[in-house]
């Protein structure tokens, strides 16, 4: 005879629904453990007072300044005890009116009136300047300007000379000089820039050694006139 189990008998049908429903009861209270917090019931109080030292009403004291009441105002038909009477009948010195007449001169003619002429100071180009400077030996030429340029040229040709030591490192360049020819004719603030100090002391003395000339002219007035020169060193 076989023996029959009864299947309502076997625990081991159930064994796998009943692990899932454990293993999810342990996890969902894992996570509850994990997210509890504890708060501790203290009362809070500000700090640096007390809760029982806060009076329930504020007495603040009523001061009284005794001040009087201001004084009516008077009244329009009182005379004050201390008016005295103006007497009319005293005379009194009148102010002098003067006539305008007495006040001022004669008329002026305003064509009397000496015109002022302002003179300035500052030099004024040479291709500006009517009269231009006159090169010592261009008096009598009919382009000054040109002869100017002309007779400066020939100056420095006349008296250029290699500096040696310049000569011998074979120092070249151009020299820019500039200078004003001021009212009296004589050659003031000379600079230059050039290459070399050797060459630009060259060039300071071939202009050193410029005649006095016939100053420029803006109308009949003697002014300054600015001029450039640049002197070229070249080897051969």
């Amino acid at each position: 005879m076989i023996p029959k189990k009864n299947p309502k008998a076997d625990l081991v049908r159930n064994s796998g629904l009943f692990f899932a429903l454990g293993l999810a009861l342990v996890l969902f209270l894992s996570w509850k453990g994990l997210e509890w917090k504890k708060y501790d019931k203290t009362s809070f109080i500000a700090q640096g007072s007390e809760a029982d030292d806060i009076p329930d009403e504020i007495n603040v004291p009523v001061i009284d300044l005794n001040t009087p009441p201001p004084p009516p105002p008077p009244s329009p038909d009182v005379i004050p005890p201390d008016f005295e009477p103006e007497d009319n009948d005293t005379e009194k010195e009148e102010s002098r009116i003067f006539p305008t007449e007495d006040l001022f001169d004669e008329p002026i003619d305003v064509d009397d009136i000496p015109e002022t002429e302002t003179v300035s100071d500052e030099p004024v180009s040479i291709n500006l300047v009517e009269s231009v400077p006159v090169f010592p030996g261009c008096e009598d030429a009919e382009d000054k300007l040109k002869c100017f340029q002309e007779s400066m040229i020939r100056h420095v040709q006349k008296n250029f000379s290699y500096p040696e030591w310049a000569r011998e490192r074979g120092v070249e360049g151009k020299v820019y000089v500039t200078f004003i020819i001021d009212k009296d004719g004589n050659i003031t603030g000379v600079n230059m820039r050039g290459p070399d100090k050797s060459l630009e002391k060259e060039a300071a003395r071939i202009i050193d050694k410029l005649p006095k000339m016939t100053p420029g002219k803006q109308g009949n007035r003697a002014v300054r006139v600015p001029f450039s020169l640049p002197i070229t060193f070249r080897l051969k």
